[in-house]
């Protein structure tokens, strides 16, 4: 609040308010999409399968930040109505717990992501020993070390969130992620150019390297959205910690609001594009909602 007002004063662009309503209903959006993709997987034994235990991880990292985002409002309305204070003991320990819920939903969001783009490398380049190489009891370990790590390290942020010596490597964690995953893939795709024709020449594996390659495809589009929703949002981060008295920087921060919602709106996107992209979902859906009825 204190960056928001100093840079009314040294910019001429003015804040970019996002009504209430519309945080609620993308968060509330949110929510149920990513609650209906961990329905799915529970319900359907089909599913049980480690890549889909890692979409559940990344569902769950959306819902996180749709809660945080919902929560930080609530707090912000309490605070408008004079039942809550800024600057009060209660308030601070609700503030910091807040922050780590925004950070654990951040970085589980990238070790998710990292998790799925492994398991994407495995299944097409080791297609053979795949089942031997990620197996469920392997993957559930993967996934509760991610955790775990990420808990420690979102509340370790919290509580030190105004050392530049942790601003700094939590920043830098993001674009080094997304970095280490774009070498991924570009060693991916360029190992899969060349072992085409081997593959295509097996018997029945064109279908299986179909299979794979949409699941590369749908990896990409989950990396394409995650990186327009969050990337701005660390910006800000950048900016607020760094130059908070430059006009121009100023200037971007005076659209915070936008850059909350583009979060929330990454956890409406991606269970989108689960159902789009994975007949098996669509299916379970169907068998649900008609259940239901």
């Amino acid at each position: 609040e204190n960056i928001s007002d100093f840079s009314l004063n040294i910019t001429d662009c003015t804040q970019v308010v996002v009504p209430e309503e519309v945080f609620f209903t993308v968060a509330a959006a949110g929510i149920l999409e990513n609650l209906l993709i961990l329905i799915a997987v529970i319900r359907n034994k089909n599913l049980h399968l480690p890549m889909y235990f890692f979409i559940c991880s990344l569902a769950i990292s959306d819902m996180l930040g749709s809660l945080y985002k919902t929560l930080e409002n609530i707090f912000i309305i309490l605070c408008k109505m004079g039942y809550l204070t800024r600057h009060g003991d209660f308030e601070k320990k609700l503030d910091d717990a807040m922050d780590s819920m925004f950070i654990l939903s951040l970085l589980g969001s990238i070790f998710s992501l990292l998790a799925i783009a492994a398991d994407r490398y495995i299944t097409i380049f080791y297609a053979l020993r795949y089942h031997n190489i990620m197996t469920l009891r392997r993957a559930l370990v993967i996934l509760a070390i991610i955790w775990a790590f990420c808990a420690g390290s979102s509340i370790a942020i919290a509580l030190f969130s105004y050392e530049a010596a942790t601003v700094i490597p939590f920043t830098i964690l993001f674009p080094l992620m997304m970095f280490f995953i774009l070498c991924l893939y570009v060693h991916m795709f360029l190992l899969a150019r060349s072992h085409a024709k081997k593959i295509a020449s097996l018997p029945s594996s064109t279908v299986h390297h179909r299979t794979n390659t949409k699941g590369a495809i749908t990896l990409t589009i989950f990396l394409g959205v995650f990186l327009c929703c969050w990337a701005p949002f660390v910006l800000h981060i950048l900016l607020a910690r760094f130059c908070p008295h430059n006009p121009y920087c100023a200037c971007y921060m005076s659209i915070f609001h936008v850059n909350g919602t583009l979060i929330m709106c990454n956890a409406v996107i991606n269970p989108m594009i689960f159902a789009f992209r994975s007949p098996e979902l669509r299916s379970t859906f169907k068998k649900m909602f008609y259940c239901s009825r």
